[in-house]
C-alpha cells in the first residue's frame, strides 16, 4: 500500500493568503521528505477558503524543492480552460518535473467558478468529456493535428498558419510516454465517473468526505468499466483518500481531531456540510438516501469520517477500512489547515514512519512490490 497526500486545501476565511500558501507548500515538501508517493492539490477560482487558483502553477513551485514525490493536480477543472491550454501546460509540467507529474481531472464542481467564467448554464460535464478526448488526441497526433471529433465542441488545428520549418505549429507532448497517469476524483455513491474511468484506463481516487460504505461501490463500478473494454482491473490503481489524524495519545487525538472548537477537522467538515447542503448533495453523508437531512449531524460526520487516534488505533482503523472496502493501492492522507503546526507535522510523521509500515506488514505486501 502506497501513502499519498491530498489537500483541497481549506483554510479559515480570515487567514492570510500568502501564509497559507507557504504552509501548503511546506506540507508537500515535508511529505516528500517522509516518502509519500504523490501529492494531489485542488483548485478553485472563486473560493476564499479553498484558495489555490491554479494547482499546476502551485505544483510547479514545488519541483525544485522536492526530490521523489509525484506532483498531481487534484484536479485540473477541464470545463474552465480550452483543452489545448491544459494539454500544453500539463506537457510542460511533465518535462519540468522529469516525469513526476500526474494529471488529475474533473469537470469542476464549484458553480461560482463557472459563473465567473460565463459557463454556469453550459453542460460542464460534456465540456469535461470533450476536453479530455481532445487533450489525448493532441498528445497522440502530430501537426497539423486537424482534431475534429464527432459531437465534440473543441476543434484543434495548426494547418492554416503553421510552418514546421520554422518550428511553428507544434503542440507540446509530455515527458512520459504516452502521457502522464490520469486520475479522476470520485465523489458519489455508485459513481458513473468510476465506470467511465475504467473504460478509459484512467485511475480512480475516492474522496475523503465520502462514507466508506459508498467508497466500496466505486471499485465495483470501475471493474464494470474495465470489463466492458476487455481489460482486467488492478487494485493497485485505486486510491482512497481519508481524513486522518495520528497523535501520541488518545486524549490529544480526540481533542484536536474532533472535540476542540478550533479543531481543523471540525472546521473542515462543518464547512463541507454547509457546502453540500447548499449544493443539495447532503446525501453523500447519509448511510441511506432515505434518511432525512436532519439525521446528518456534524458529530456523526466527524465520527464516521475522521480516522483519529494513536498509532495502534489508526493502524486498526485502516485495516478495518480495507476489510470493509477491499484491497486498494494507495491511502491518500487529507491535509488540513495548520491550527497547530506541531500536531500537524507530528501526525504526518507518525503516519509515514509508523502507521504505514505497520499496515504494510499486516497485509503482507513488501515495499519492493509497491
Amino acid at each position: 500500500m502506497r501513502l499519498g497526500y491530498f489537500t483541497m486545501p481549506m483554510h479559515p476565511i480570515g487567514r492570510n493568503w500568502t501564509q497559507t500558501l507557504k504552509e501548503d507548500r511546506e506540507s508537500i515538501i515535508m511529505a516528500d521528505r517522509l516518502g509519500f508517493h504523490d501529492a494531489f492539490v485542488g483548485e478553485h477560482l472563486a473560493d476564499k477558503l479553498e484558495n489555490i487558483t491554479s494547482s499546476m502553477i502551485f505544483l510547479a513551485s514545488l519541483i525544485s524543492d522536492t526530490k521523489t514525490i509525484k506532483l498531481a493536480t487534484g484536479t485540473s477543472n477541464l470545463s474552465q480552460m480550452h483543452p489545448t491550454l491544459v494539454a500544453s501546460h500539463a506537457a510542460m509540467m511533465d518535462h519540468l518535473s522529469e516525469g513526476r507529474f500526474i494529471l488529475g481531472i474533473s469537470a469542476g464542481a464549484l458553480p461560482t467558478d463557472a459563473e465567473a467564467l460565463q459557463n454556469l448554464d453550459k453542460d460542464r460535464q460534456k465540456m469535461y468529456r470533450d476536453a479530455i478526448d481532445v487533450i489525448l488526441e493532441i498528445w497522440r497526433r502530430d501537426p497539423p493535428y486537424d482534431i475534429d471529433l464527432p459531437d465534440n465542441q473543441f476543434k484543434v488545428s495548426t494547418g492554416r498558419t503553421g510552418d514546421l520549418s520554422l518550428g511553428v505549429g507544434y503542440l507540446a507532448k509530455p515527458y512520459q510516454t504516452p502521457h502522464p497517469e490520469i486520475v479522476g476524483t470520485v465523489v458519489t455513491p455508485h459513481s458513473n465517473s468510476a465506470y467511465a474511468m475504467g473504460k478509459r484506463n484512467f485511475h480512480p481516487l475516492s474522496a475523503n468526505f465520502l462514507l466508506s460504505k459508498w467508497v466500496k461501490t466505486h471499485w465495483a463500478r470501475y471493474v464494470e468499466g474495465k470489463t466492458e473494454v476487455g481489460h482486467v482491473a488492478d487494485t493497485s490503481d485505486w486510491r482512497i483518500a481519508r481524513t486522518v489524524f495520528v497523535a501520541d495519545d488518545e486524549a490529544t487525538a480526540r481533542r484536536y481531531g474532533v472535540e476542540d472548537a478550533n479543531s481543523p477537522y471540525r472546521a473542515y467538515y462543518e464547512q463541507m456540510m454547509r457546502k453540500m447542503i447548499r449544493a443539495r448533495r447532503i446525501n453523500i453523508f447519509k448511510e441511506s438516501p432515505d434518511e432525512p437531512d436532519s439525521a446528518v449531524t456534524l458529530e456523526g460526520v466527524l465520527d464516521k469520517l475522521v480516522i483519529r487516534g494513536t498509532v495502534n488505533s489508526v493502524v486498526d482503523q485502516i485495516l478495518a477500512l480495507r476489510e470493509e472496502v477491499g484491497d486498494f493501492g494507495e491511502l491518500v492522507y487529507a491535509g488540513m489547515d495548520w491550527v497547530d503546526p506541531g500536531l500537524t507535522k507530528r501526525s504526518m510523521e507518525l503516519m509515514a514512519n509508523q502507521v504505514t509500515p505497520r499496515v504494510r506488514d499486516a497485509i503482507r505486501i513488501p515495499v519492493a512490490a509497491q
